[in-house]
Formats: structure tokens, C-alpha cells, sequence
């Protein structure tokens, strides 16, 4: 890694890129989560100075990135990802990070409990679903599923909509993470800045009552909706709602502004992923740019910045990130051999 950015990049360097990115927004975010923007620039000076903590460490966010592509290989090491194979491994790890020691970096409730109930391995696993909850947990740990080679389209939605399923079984937390493994994946595959919003609202518009039942069996039973297809037509409309706000805070971008005002602070799962974005958009050739600025935001900002890294990671590589960052990132050795693997 390097300190230069380029827009061609192989498939390894587009998934490290994305691996790392994701980890240094999230430890760019880790200190200023909970504080409006007056009180980060009070402690960690202005925005678009702000420096990488030393220690870097990281949150929950990354932690979960990790256990969520560590159980992903394992499926496809297995064979061709079938939802059958991918549940067993993803929970074990998911439940793994719930019982270990370092879990110790403010998770979400949803995450905790759900993990809890994953752990009675008697217990079906949508019986563990949160299905109540779209918080951004399920999202802001699906990068992998977008950088994974060799998958269908079809393999990457009900993928990414299963991992959700594990914890937060909400339709907006599936779509979102669908939309947001999609959005890795086409940026990793060379789609420009400028297209993007476009891309993902044909995508979410395309996706919008197809429900996957081969990947969720009758999790959708599990709401309030009367048909598969009008619960997870709530979620994707949910998404495509908030890519209006994207689409109109890009419309008029405002770089100096708390991106939360124009698109939400994250919290729950479509704003995170459009918060992120936003960042993203806004400084598309700048990616420690976009990752200050996710970082300063009044927000869920370790989540908000963790996506945008991925983002800006998937497009530009792995030469997005300064060598003297990435070197002291927290879980940098399995950030790269998971990077590397793809």
C-alpha cells in the first residue's frame, strides 16, 4: 500500500483495499461515535486534519466484517455457497465473537442477543432473528459478501440477506445489506462514482418483491405482513427512500456540513449505508477525505466511516491507503490474508 490512488486494480487489491479501508474508518470513528460534530472538532481538531488514533483499534464493526469473511471462506473452501453451507460456519462465528474476551468494544444489543440465542446450537437459527430490529449491525459487516469471487448474482443477494437474517432479521436490514454487498461488488468491478446511484436504485428497484426463499425459508413469517413479497417490498422501499435524500444531498453537495443532516446519522441500517455513501460521493478521488468526514458526523460514526471506507477501498484499491495508516490498523494480518485470499 501506498499513498498514491488508482482506478484500476485487480480483484485482490479492490477486496484489501475495501478489508483495510473499512477497519481505518471504523478506527477513525471509534472516538467521535456519541459526540456531535463541535465536540470531535474540540478533541480531535478540524475535520479535515484529523489524525488515524494511535492505537488504531477498531470496533465491533470490523471484528464482525472478520468473523462474517472467515465463516464465508469456510463455506466456499466447502463447495459451491449454498444457504446450507453458509449458515453453519457464519454462526459459529458469530457466536465465537459473542463469547470472546476482546467483544468488548460497545456492540449493538440486536448483535448481543441475537448471538446469544445462535449459541443454543438446538435453536433454529430464524428463531434467533431480531426480526424488529434494522439497526445497521447487519450491514456494516456484509463488505466480504460483496468481494467474494466467483459468485452468482443470485449467490451474493441471498448471501448477503442470510448473514443479516442471523441477527437482524428486519426487511430494511435485509435489503440494505444487499444493496450494500452490491454496491462493493459493482465498485470493485470498475463502476465509476458518478454511475452508482443510479446502479443501485435500478438495483433496488429490480429487487424490490423478490423474496428469497431458498436463502430465508418463512422467516418472512415471522412479521407483520400479509406475503413474502410485501415484507420485503418494506425494506427495499425503505432503501430506495433514503437514496432519494442521497440523491438530493448530491444534488447540492455541502462538504463542509455533518452529512447526518442530509441523510440520516446511521443508527439504522438504510441510513447508514446512504450516510456512507454520501461521505463517499463527496470526496470520490480523496478517500481519507471521505473517511474524516464520515468520522466527524454527529452519528453512528465508526459505522458510517467503515462503509464509506469499503467503498472507497472497492473503488480505488488498495494504494488508497497511506502505508503508515494501514500498518497499524488493528487486525491488520487477517484483514490482509482475508483481502488476499480474493
Amino acid at each position: 500500500m501506498g499513498n498514491t490512488s488508482s482506478t484500476s486494480r485487480t480483484g485482490t487489491s479492490a477486496a484489501t483495499g475495501a478489508l483495510v479501508g473499512l477497519a481505518l474508518g471504523d478506527a477513525l470513528g471509534f472516538p467521535t461515535e456519541f459526540n456531535d460534530v463541535p465536540a470531535i472538532e474540540a478533541k480531535c481538531g478540524p475535520w479535515r486534519q484529523m489524525p488515524l488514533p494511535d492505537p488504531a483499534f477498531v470496533t465491533d464493526d470490523t471484528q464482525m466484517t472478520l468473523a462474517l469473511g472467515r465463516g464465508l471462506r469456510a463455506a466456499m473452501d466447502a463447495g459451491e455457497l449454498t444457504p446450507a453451507r453458509l449458515v453453519g460456519p457464519v454462526r459459529t462465528e458469530y457466536v465465537a465473537w459473542w463469547r470472546s474476551p476482546d467483544n468488548n468494544r460497545a456492540p449493538g444489543n440486536t448483535c448481543l442477543r441475537a448471538c446469544q440465542l445462535l449459541s443454543d446450537e438446538d435453536r433454529h437459527w430464524a428463531e434467533a432473528s431480531q426480526i424488529g430490529s434494522k439497526g445497521c449491525g447487519a450491514n456494516m459487516r456484509v463488505a466480504p459478501i460483496g468481494l467474494a469471487p466467483g459468485l452468482s448474482p443470485q449467490q451474493r443477494s441471498g448471501a448477503a440477506q442470510l448473514q443479516s437474517a442471523l441477527t437482524h432479521g428486519h426487511p430494511t436490514a435485509l435489503a440494505a445489506s444487499d444493496l450494500t454487498a452490491y454496491a462493493v461488488r459493482v465498485l470493485a468491478d470498475g463502476a465509476t462514482p458518478a454511475e452508482l446511484p443510479a446502479l443501485l436504485r435500478t438495483y433496488a428497484h429490480d429487487q424490490r418483491t423478490v423474496y428469497r426463499e431458498d436463502w430465508l425459508g418463512d422467516l418472512w413469517q415471522r412479521g407483520q405482513d400479509a406475503s413474502a413479497a410485501a415484507f420485503i417490498t418494506r425494506g427495499w422501499d425503505d432503501c430506495l427512500g433514503v437514496l432519494d435524500r442521497l440523491d438530493a444531498a448530491l444534488a447540492a453537495p455541502d462538504r463542509e456540513t455533518d452529512p447526518c443532516l442530509a441523510t440520516g446519522a446511521g443508527w439504522i441500517a438504510e441510513e447508514a449505508l446512504a450516510t456512507g455513501l454520501l461521505c463517499f460521493l463527496l470526496f470520490p478521488a480523496e478517500p481519507l477525505t471521505a473517511l474524516r468526514r464520515a468520522a466527524c458526523t454527529s452519528g453512528d460514526s465508526d459505522s458510517i466511516a467503515c462503509l464509506t471506507g469499503a467503498f472507497a477501498g472497492a473503488h480505488l484499491g488498495a494504494d488508497a491507503w497511506p502505508t503508515e495508516w494501514a500498518a497499524r490498523i488493528e487486525y491488520r494480518n487477517e484483514l490482509l490474508a482475508l483481502g488476499e485470499g480474493w
